[in-house]
């Protein structure tokens, strides 16, 4: 528990130990901000002869950002959380949205709009997560299992501040899970009993960002790739991820997002009957996806 609570105050502070370096610098090399919203929903159904059940859900999203330009250097950190929960009439809590994501990288200029450059990139979800919501009695992730950590040095591409093409050619990619349970059925691809995966390959990350795209409408979108060039170059693993914040007024927004993962580590099962028999089936990966589409508070500093 010590080393839970340890790694959750390191990644907590990490995105934010930058602005200690601040007071030594001046402020014009720095620039930061973020958004922070809040999305709700609720039905509430009395004697209502249609049937249905009450509902309500919401969705918490932070995302903030520290960057630091002198000279030739280039520091860009940016931190995101996000947490969700529906609760459907009597049933348990569903678990609807679940990331934390730290994403670190340094440049120093090579010419014109390029830099050499290193990343640093962890991920991970901060609650369990249930494969047969809501029963919820097959946990499928926590805290630490899986997590992500790449560690990679490229050349990174930056015309503007609001877009970025990050190429690295050599890329460490570690696999983490901590859950017992999962780690001994080898889940997220890694060895049963092990806790622990490393991966050697290359990986491309681009970021595109664009206020008032339309008027009163901000766009996001980030694509990470990434290639185990020691075991199955081939098989590429991707994520993309594209939000829209529509603007109503100074904290009125309404928002939709899609992000969609393709891990070929991540492997999916589904039962099946066979001679009336129900069996789990082992599957390959497939492609996860979550949208959201919804209208609530936004603030941005």
């Amino acid at each position: 528990m010590q080393m839970k609570y340890a790694l959750w105050a390191a990644v907590l502070v990490l995105p934010f130990g930058v602005l200690a370096q601040e007071e030594a610098d001046s402020l014009s090399f720095w620039k930061k901000g973020g958004d922070a919203s809040f999305t709700f929903s609720q039905v509430s159904l009395n004697n209502w002869a249609a049937g249905g059940q009450n509902s309500m859900t919401g969705t918490f999203m932070l995302n903030a950002f520290a960057n630091y330009a002198k000279n030739k250097s280039a520091w860009d950190n940016s931190f995101t959380l996000g947490y969700g929960l529906t609760k459907q009439g009597s049933d348990n809590l569903i678990k609807s949205e679940d990331r934390l994501l730290l994403t670190s990288k340094y440049g120093y200029k090579a010419g014109g709009k390029w830099f050499y450059s290193g990343l640093f990139d962890f991920r991970t979800q901060m609650t369990t997560g249930y494969q047969d919501p809501p029963t919820n009695s097959s946990v499928i992730s926590e805290f630490l299992a899986p997590a992500y950590i790449q560690f990679s040095l490229g050349m990174d591409y930056k015309p503007n501040d609001n877009f970025s093409l990050y190429i690295s050619p050599l890329t460490s990619k570690s696999t983490i899970v901590m859950d017992d349970s999962l780690s001994n059925v080898g889940a997220y691809g890694v060895e049963a009993g092990e806790k622990y995966r490393g991966e050697f390959g290359a990986s491309v990350k681009s970021v595109y960002k664009k206020e008032n795209l339309l008027q009163n409408v901000d766009l996001f979108t980030r694509l990470d790739l990434f290639s185990n060039l020691a075991e199955e170059p081939q098989h590429i693993d991707v994520e993309w991820e594209g939000r829209l914040n529509f603007k109503i007024n100074d904290y009125l927004t309404a928002v939709a997002s899609l992000h969609l993962v393709y891990d070929h580590d991540v492997k999916t099962s589904e039962e099946v009957m066979v001679d009336g028999v129900s069996t789990t089936v082992a599957r390959g990966p497939k492609l996860q996806s979550k949208q959201l589409l919804g209208f609530g508070l936004n603030f941005k500093f």
